[in-house]
């Protein structure tokens, strides 16, 4: 089953981005993305809505 949430900013804590992934067990999601808050490319964890 998949289950939606959104990434957000390890340094400014805005949530940035939406994704959807699958839910079984496993770590939490954690992607470098931009974030256009910072200017920056940070580290972006897994939060649900």
């Amino acid at each position: 089953m998949r289950e939606d949430l959104s990434l957000e900013c390890k340094e400014c804590g805005n949530r940035n981005y939406r994704t959807s992934r699958e839910m079984r067990g496993g770590k939490k999601l954690e992607l470098k993305k931009y974030c256009k808050h910072d200017r920056k490319h940070t580290v972006h964890v897994e939060k649900k809505k």
